[in-house]
């Protein structure tokens, strides 16, 4: 594969890009681009797509919050490219069949450029089943009116639309990556997932009966009435409780740690500590294993559209039958408590469908876990690498990389393994009992996690300008 690499290196170093600062960029700047970024998404969110019917379906509807994208909007398919090429780079490089060295500048081009590549080919990818398998149908009034009753013309509008909008939230992910705090992908969805939890606890619509479907205006307004709290308010109390404890679940989680300790070589006296969280690979495999998950559904649904029901059927997002169903996420006690209602499906399919889902999630969040940590450079070998050249050294041990490696063998592959299984097991109880505001217990784990560590990086950056010889001490420059 290292010929064809070389061969493509060209093509690769021509993917677009967003220029990198030549400087330090203040953290005032950062600030400003990364709020600037928010309040273009939320733009993009509200422009919806030229040409589109009102009949049309949502092929993703069940992970909408997730995927960061707005259904309908421009940015329809929001943050799935970006993660699905992710983690086909990640399977690649895990498997030692990429080849690539991203410790040199020639190797960091022709990675980022190879992504980039694959991003541009899962947009095509993924808007292409939005049309072809009639989720997107084109608006016949506009296609009278602009096209001379040309459907097709304004399908491929309605395509074309979706991939700029894809592209579009790849270059605003790599603007929040180079110029602002925290990652584009992070930023997205901590977006849709906060509306959505505050659309849950302060909505004062009414949807599914008499009653607002937030959960502040549903207590007070069944209270007013004198209705029945068990009938009305069950779940809502259940998803609440459920969404206070992963937030303080979470919140203390990524404060634990096993911090190693460290001194520089020449200045004496000068110490710091390495610490090793127990999510040290951060929720962010986590995502890679929901969008695989997301896309294999989307997969299915597709088929069952077009009439090829031999892995399942759906009714509207939802899998009926066959190894769809099977492999379906749980998102709430209404898809696995058959006790209190009539799932049309026998327990032991149920429990089957269970098993796949903890299986699925706790050993995906291990194997993503790892491959995570190698391709973000936060394996032992990268992070022995950045020690030594950051002059520093573990009290008692040699300074040579080899010995720092072996050393951080120790805690880093366990500690990820641990990691990722943890997150799994709290995903999946997550969603077996639901959170407010509708989205999966595991879009909530995510925001959560994703803001702890948007707050710890915003307090480094505040640091780091108020000492600015620690940029250089760090290797931030």
């Amino acid at each position: 594969m290292g010929d064809l690499l070389d061969r493509m290196e060209p093509l690769l170093a021509a993917m677009p890009a967003v220029k990198s600062p030549e400087g330090h960029v203040h953290f005032k700047n950062k600030l400003i681009w990364t709020v600037g970024i928010l309040v273009l998404y939320f733009v993009l969110t509200n422009i919806p797509v030229f040409g589109l019917s009102p009949d049309s379906a949502d092929l993703l509807a069940a992970y909408r919050a997730l995927l960061a994208g707005a259904s309908g909007s421009i940015v329809h398919l929001g943050i799935g490219p970006i993660v699905t090429a992710s983690i086909v780079l990640q399977l690649l490089k895990g498997a030692d069949i990429l080849h690539i060295d991203t410790s040199d500048t020639r190797g960091q081009v022709m990675y980022m450029g190879l992504q980039k590549m694959l991003i541009m080919v899962m947009i095509v990818i993924e808007a292409a089943p939005n049309i072809i398998g009639g989720f997107m149908q084109p608006d016949a009034i506009i296609a009278n009116q602009f096209f001379g009753g040309n459907l097709f013309a304004v399908s491929l509008l309605i395509f074309l639309q979706i991939c700029i909008g894809g592209v579009l939230i790849f270059l605003m992910d790599e603007v929040v990556t180079k110029w602002g705090i925290g990652s584009g992908v992070g930023l997205f969805i901590i977006a849709g997932i906060s509306q959505a939890l505050v659309n849950g606890f302060i909505s004062w619509a009414s949807i599914q009966d008499q009653y607002p479907v937030g959960f502040f205006p549903r207590l007070v307004a069944i209270g007013l009435d004198g209705g029945n709290y068990l009938a009305y308010f069950g779940s809502d109390m259940l998803a609440f409780v459920t969404t206070i404890a992963i937030f303080l679940v979470i919140v203390y989680v990524e404060s634990t740690r096993i911090e190693i300790p460290l001194a520089h070589a020449q200045i004496r006296g000068a110490r710091a500590r390495f610490p090793v969280k127990l999510i040290y690979a951060s929720v962010l495999p986590m995502i890679l294993v929901m969008v695989l998950l997301a896309n294999i559904q989307m997969l299915g649904m597709f088929l069952s559209n077009v009439g090829i029901t031999t892995l399942g059927t759906f009714s509207g997002s939802t899998p009926q039958d066959g190894i769809m169903y099977f492999l379906a996420p749980i998102n709430g006690p209404a898809d696995w408590m058959w006790w209190t209602t009539d799932l049309g499906h026998a327990p032991w399919e149920v429990l089957l469908r269970l098993g796949i889902n903890i299986t699925f999630m706790v050993v995906g969040g291990a194997v993503f876990a790892l491959f995570w940590i190698k391709t973000a450079g936060l394996d032992s070998k990268d992070v022995a690498r950045q020690i030594q050249m950051s002059g520093m050294s573990i009290p008692g041990y040699r300074r040579n990389p080899q010995v720092l490696e072996k050393y951080l063998d120790r805690y880093i592959p366990r500690v990820t393994i641990i990691g990722g299984v943890f997150i799994g097991l709290l995903s999946v109880v997550a969603n077996l009992f639901g959170v407010i505001g509708s989205v999966s217990g595991t879009g909530l784990l995510l925001t959560v996690s994703i803001t702890y560590r948007l707050y710890e990086e915003i307090a480094s950056q505040q640091i780091m300008e108020m000492y600015p010889f620690m940029r250089t001490f760090f290797g931030k420059e």
